[in-house]
C-alpha cells in the first residue's frame, strides 16, 4: 500500500505496462512489484483547483514490506530529461537486496556499508509513464509538484522520524534540490549526479543551445524521437538494444513526447526567461545546506561539464565527491552508482555511524624481526615530531646568502637534456626567501587566496620552487601534475582537480587555451602583449614578484596568515601506472612529516646539499635545509639525465646526495663513457644515492656504485601516497639475496607496514600481519600517509576501510628477517587452477633466460582459470610483436618454471614493454595482459 492517507492508497495499483510497451513485461532490471501509480491533487497554479494527476512511481517499499524490513530511509530519486524512473533500477535492487539489520540502531561497521533503503522513483508529470497534464510546467511547478506527490505518500510528514535523501539527476538535480529545501526536517542528504544548479556565468552547452534553436528546438525533441536518441547515444558502454528500448518506452509517440520538449524549452538560459527566479532561489539556497551531501560525475559529459562539478563544490564545499573517469552523461548507465550510495548513506546519512573504532588487532610480530627487536626505524610507528611548517627554514634563513637552489638548465634558455646549457642560475636562501614571500604577496594581491587550488605547469627549478613555496606560504593548494602524464593525462588531472587559477610556461598556457583546462591564466614568464591576449593571460610572475616588493617596500607589513597544519596543502598526481592518475591530498602536517621522515630516515640535515633527478625530493630541498641542484634534464622524462649533467649538477655544489629514479639511472649508465676526469670525480665525491619510483635491480647498482663509490646506495620503495615506506641498501639487497618478488627493506623511521594475508580467491584479510612468509596486500600506517584521494571518494574509502592503515594495492609477504618483498600488484594476481600466484619472480626468471630482456607474467582467460602467459622483450630486440621462437620460448619456460614452479601457457615477445611515461619502468600489466588474450584468440592485435 502507498502511504499517505486512503484515497492515496486506494489509488496505488500496478501499472499496465504490457499496455504501453506491447510484448515486453517486466521491464529489463524492474521487478514487476516496484511499478505502480499514486493519484495525486495538484496544488499547481498551472492547474486548475481540484486537478488530480495520476503519478508512476518504481517504489520498493511494498517489496520491503511484504518482507517485515523496516528501511533505514527513503531515497527520492528525480529523472531528468529524456529519461524517466528506469535510471533508478540499479539503486532500487540494491537498496532492496541489502542485508536487514533487525536493530537499526546498532549497526555494526560492515553493515553500514548498506542496509535496506525505501526507494521512490518519479516519472515526473509529462514525463515516463505519469500523466500528459496538457500545460506547460515550469521549474517552480515540478518543484512543487514533486511535493504534492511526497505529501500524498507521506514520505515529508511533520515528526516523522524517518529519514528522506534526495538523488537527482540532470534536470532532475535542480527539482530535487528545490524539494530538499521546502522539507528540511526529513532531510538527511542530497546525493547529485551530472546537473546544474546555474549557468554560474558560463553559455548553456553547444548541445542544448542546439535543442533550443527554434529552427530545431520542435523537430528534435517532440516531432521526432532524436532528443532521446542522442542522449542514448551518450552512454558509455552503448547501452544494450533492450535497455535502449526501455528508455524510450514511454515516448513512442510526439504526443508522449511533448514534456520532452517542454522541458527543454524551460531552460532557464538568462535572467530574462519565466524559471530564472526559481533558479535563482534554489541556486543561492543550496548554500544553506547542511546536510550530508555526495556528488557522482562523469567527466566525459558534453552537456554537463567539470565546470558544474566546481560550481556545486562553491555551493557545497563540505560534498564527499567521486569523478568516475571515462564515464559520461549517463553516469547511472555507465557505472555501479548503487553500491557506493549505499556505503555512503550508511556512512554519513540516515543512520546512526558506527561507534568509534579502534585500529584492528594484528598477529603479533614474530620474534628476532628487526621490529620485535626494537630496531630504530623499522619498529611501531614513533611519535610524530612536533609540527613545523615547511616554510619555517625559509623564514630562518632570510639572512643567509649561500646557495639555496641551483638549476642547470635556466628556463626557456636551454633545452633540457641536453648537458650544454649556459651558466647555472643560483638562488640564495636570503633571495629564496624574499621572493617566496614578495610572490606570496602578489599572488595574493592578483586574488589568489587561502584554500585556492593553483595548477603549476612549470618544469622544477627556480620558478616551480618559488611557486610552490609561496603557495604553501599564503594557504593556496599547489596541483602538481607533471607533463609526463601526456596531454591527455594531464588534461585529465587538471580537469578533475578544478583549479581556480593555472600558472604555466608558454606551451602549457598555449594547451590550456586549447583544451579548455580550468584556471585564471598566469604566464611564469614575460609575454607581449598580443601572445598575452591570444593567451588569455591576466598576470605574469615577474608582474606579481614585483607588486608583492612594492607592497612590502619601506614598512613592515601585517604578516600573512600562517595557514593551519590540517589545511590542505598541495595535490599531487600519482603516475598512472596502475590506472589514470588519481590525485592525492596532502595537509602542512602530513607534507611536514613526509619532509621530517626522509631527514630522519637519511641524515639529510640543514646545509647538506642534494642533486634532485626525481620531482618529488626537488620540492622538498628547501623544507630540509638542503641546498637543491637541478640537473640540466627533464625531470618528466627521467632517461634524459646524462652522467655528465649528473655530474656537472653534483660539481656545481660539492652535493653530497643524488636523488634518481632507475630510468635516469640506466642512461646515466650508458653515457658514462661520456665523463671526463673532473667528472668522475665529482661523483666520487657523493655519500648518498637514492633511487626510487620503481624496483631496480642488482646489477644495475652494482654497475652505479663503481660510478659512486663511496656512496651509500638505497631504494626505498613508497608511492605518491606515502613517501617513503621501507628502505633497503645495496647490501642488504645482496644480503637478501634472490626470493618470490623485490626485497624492499625494513620500514622507515614512524612507519609501520603489515599484510592482509589473502584467500584462496585471492581476496585480502581484515587482520594485519607481519609473520613470515604470509603473501598479502601491504598496507602502512605512518604520520606521512596522503590524508585523502581528491575527488575520488570510492577509491578513499576503499584505500582506509582498515581503520588506521592504507591500503596500498601491493601485495608482498615479509621474510624471516622482517624484510618486506613486493610481488605485484592486487589486480595482476593470476588466479590459475592451481591457485594464485604473484607475477614478480615470475618476471625476474623469465627475464634470466638467454635471450629474454625485460619480462611481464600476466593471466589470460576467466579467474580460477587463468593461463599464465609471459610477454618478454628480445635480446636483441624484435620487431615485431608475436609469439616467440622456439629456442626462446623453451629457455623462459624452463627458467620461470625452476624458479617458481609456474608452467607457463605462452610466451610472446614485444618490441618494449609498455610502461607509465613518468617513471619509464613500470610495466603496465593490464594493457599486456588485454593484448595477450587478443593474440591468443587469434586476432592481429599489433604492438601492446
Amino acid at each position: 500500500m502507498v502511504a499517505g492517507g486512503a484515497a492515496a492508497g486506494r489509488s496505488a495499483r500496478t501499472l499496465p505496462g504490457v499496455q504501453l510497451w506491447p510484448g515486453v513485461q517486466p521491464w529489463p532490471g524492474v521487478r514487476p512489484g516496484w511499478s505502480r501509480t499514486v493519484e495525486v491533487p495538484s496544488t499547481a497554479a498551472c492547474d486548475r483547483p481540484g486537478t488530480v494527476h495520476r503519478w508512476h512511481v518504481l517504489d520498493n517499499g511494498p517489496e520491503l514490506q511484504a518482507r517485515g524490513v523496516e528501511p533505514a530511509g527513503t531515497l527520492l530519486c528525480v529523472h531528468g530529461n529524456p529519461t524517466w524512473s528506469y535510471l533508478w533500477r540499479s539503486l532500487l535492487a540494491a537498496a532492496t537486496d541489502a542485508p536487514a539489520s533487525h536493530d537499526s540502531a546498532s549497526h555494526d561497521a560492515a553493515s553500514h556499508d548498506a542496509a535496506p533503503w525505501r526507494v521512490v522513483a518519479v516519472d515526473q508529470l509529462d514525463m515516463g509513464f505519469s500523466a500528459r497534464t496538457g500545460t506547460f510546467r515550469r521549474l517552480a511547478d515540478r518543484v512543487g509538484d514533486l511535493g504534492d506527490l511526497t505529501a500524498a505518500l507521506g514520505l515529508a510528514r511533520r515528526g516523522d522520524p524517518r529519514p528522506v535523501v534526495t538523488v537527482g539527476h540532470d534536470w532532475g538535480g535542480i527539482i530535487s534540490l528545490g524539494w530538499a529545501l521546502r522539507h528540511r526536517e526529513p532531510l538527511a542528504g542530497v546525493v547529485l549526479a551530472n546537473t546544474a544548479v546555474h549557468p554560474a556565468g558560463f553559455s548553456l552547452p553547444p548541445a542544448l543551445r542546439l535543442a533550443l534553436h527554434p529552427a530545431v528546438h520542435g523537430w528534435g525533441t517532440t516531432t521526432t524521437p532524436a532528443f532521446l536518441r542522442v542522449t542514448h547515444a551518450l552512454a558509455r558502454p552503448a547501452l544494450a538494444p533492450a535497455v535502449r528500448a526501455a528508455f524510450m518506452a514511454p515516448y513512442l509517440t510526439p504526443a508522449r513526447r511533448a514534456g520532452v520538449g517542454n522541458f527543454v524549452a524551460d531552460i532557464p538560459a538568462g535572467p530574462g526567461h519565466p524559471s530564472w527566479p526559481a533558479l535563482e532561489e534554489i541556486s543561492s539556497g543550496v548554500r544553506t545546506l547542511d546536510v550530508p551531501a555526495l556528488l557522482l560525475w562523469g567527466p566525459q559529459d558534453p552537456v554537463f561539464s567539470d565546470r558544474y562539478l566546481r560550481d556545486l563544490l562553491d555551493r557545497l564545499p563540505h560534498a564527499d565527491v567521486h569523478r568516475f573517469e571515462g564515464a559520461g552523461h549517463l553516469l547511472p548507465e555507465d557505472r555501479d552508482i548503487a553500491s557506493p550510495v549505499l556505503r555512503w548513506l550508511g556512512s554519513t546519512a540516515g543512520s546512526a555511524p558506527p561507534a568509534e573504532s579502534a585500529p584492528p588487532a594484528e598477529l603479533p610480530v614474530p620474534a628476532g624481526t628487526p621490529e620485535a627487536a626494537g630496531a630504530p626505524g623499522a619498529g611501531t610507528e614513533a611519535e610524530a615530531a612536533p609540527y613545523r611548517a615547511l616554510t619555517a627554514e625559509l623564514e630562518e634563513r632570510r639572512a643567509d646568502r649561500t646557495p639555496a637552489i641551483v638549476d642547470m638548465a635556466p628556463l626557456g634558455l636551454a633545452r633540457r637534456g641536453t648537458s650544454r646549457g649556459p651558466d647555472p642560475r643560483t638562488l640564495s636562501w636570503a633571495e629564496l626567501a624574499a621572493d617566496v614571500g614578495a610572490l606570496a604577496r602578489g599572488l595574493a594581491s592578483a586574488g589568489v587566496r587561502p584554500g585556492d587550488r593553483v595548477s603549476l605547469l612549470v618544469p622544477p627549478g627556480i620558478e616551480l620552487t618559488t611557486l610552490i613555496y609561496a603557495c604553501l606560504r599564503l594557504g593556496a593548494v599547489a596541483v602538481l601534475a607533471d607533463a609526463g602524464l601526456g596531454r591527455a593525462g594531464l588534461g585529465r588531472a587538471i580537469i578533475g582537480a578544478g583549479p581556480a587559477w593555472l600558472v604555466g610556461i608558454d606551451r602549457a598556457l598555449a594547451g590550456a587555451r586549447l583544451l579548455g583546462w580550468p584556471g585564471a591564466r598566469i604566464s611564469v614568464g614575460p609575454v607581449s602583449g598580443a601572445r598575452r591576449r591570444a593567451l588569455g593571460v591576466r598576470h605574469t610572475v615577474p608582474e606579481l614578484l614585483s607588486a608583492g616588493r612594492r607592497l612590502t617596500a619601506g614598512r613592515d607589513p601585517d604578516p600573512l596568515p600562517a595557514p593551519e597544519p590540517d589545511a590542505e596543502a598541495a595535490v599531487l598526481f600519482t603516475s598512472g601506472s596502475t590506472g589514470p592518475a588519481k590525485g592525492v591530498s596532502y595537509t602542512h602536517r602530513r607534507l611536514a612529516a613526509m619532509r621530517d621522515t626522509l631527514k630522519a630516515t637519511y641524515g639529510l640535515q640543514a646545509g647538506s646539499a642534494l642533486v634532485a633527478g626525481f620531482a618529488p625530493f626537488a620540492l622538498l630541498g628547501p623544507a630540509l635545509g638542503a641546498t637543491s641542484v637541478t640537473p640540466d634534464m627533464d625531470v618528466t622524462a627521467p632517461r634524459t639525465l646524462t652522467a655528465t649533467a649528473l655530474a656537472r649538477a653534483v660539481a656545481a655544489v660539492d652535493a653530497t646526495a643524488v636523488f634518481a629514479s632507475p630510468a635516469a639511472l640506466a642512461n646515466v649508465l650508458a653515457t658514462a663513457g661520456d665523463l671526463d676526469s673532473a667528472g668522475r670525480a665529482a661523483l666520487g665525491r657523493v655519500s648518498l644515492l637514492l633511487s626510487a619510483g620503481a624496483p631496480i635491480p642488482e646489477p644495475l647498482l652494482a654497475r652505479v656504485q663503481e660510478l659512486v663509490p663511496r656512496a651509500s646506495l638505497h631504494t626505498p620503495y613508497g608511492m605518491t601516497e606515502a613517501l617513503p615506506v621501507t628502505d633497503i641498501d645495496l647490501p642488504g639487497i645482496r644480503e637478501a639475496g634472490t626470493g618470490n618478488g623485490v626485497c624492499v627493506g625494513t620500514p622507515v623511521a614512524g612507519a609501520r607496514v603489515r599484510v592482509l594475508p589473502l584467500s584462496a580467491a585471492g581476496v585480502p584479510g581484515s587482520v594485519p600481519t607481519a609473520g613470515a612468509d604470509i603473501t598479502g596486500e601491504i598496507v602502512v600506517a605512518a604520520p606521512h600517509v596522503k590524508e585523502r584521494y581528491d575527488r575520488l571518494w570510492i577509491t578513499q574509502q576503499e584505500s582506509a576501510s582498515l581503520p588506521g592503515w592504507h591500503r596500498t594495492g601491493d601485495v608482498g609477504h615479509f621474510d624471516a628477517e622482517g624484510r618486506l618483498w613486493v610481488e605485484g600488484r592486487l589486480g595482476h594476481l593470476l588466479t590459475t587452477p592451481e591457485g594464485i600466484r604473484t607475477p614478480v619472480a615470475a618476471e625476474h626468471a623469465a627475464a634470466s633466460a638467454p635471450g629474454a630482456g625485460r619480462a611481464a607474467v600476466v593471466g589470460v582467460g576467466p579467474a580460477g582459470t587463468q593461463a599464465a602467459v609471459a610477454v618478454v622483450e628480445a635480446v636483441p630486440p624484435v620487431r615485431r610483436a608475436g609469439p616467440a621462437e622456439p629456442g626462446l620460448a623453451a629457455r623462459v619456460r624452463a627458467a620461470v618454471a625452476a624458479g617458481t614452479g609456474i608452467r607457463l601457457a605462452a610466451v610472446l615477445v614485444v618490441p618494449g614493454l609498455p610502461t607509465d611515461i613518468r617513471h619509464n619502468s613500470k610495466v603496465d600489466r593490464t594493457a599486456l595482459a588485454g593484448w595477450a588474450s587478443r593474440v591468443l584468440a587469434g586476432e592481429r592485435a599489433g604492438s601492446p
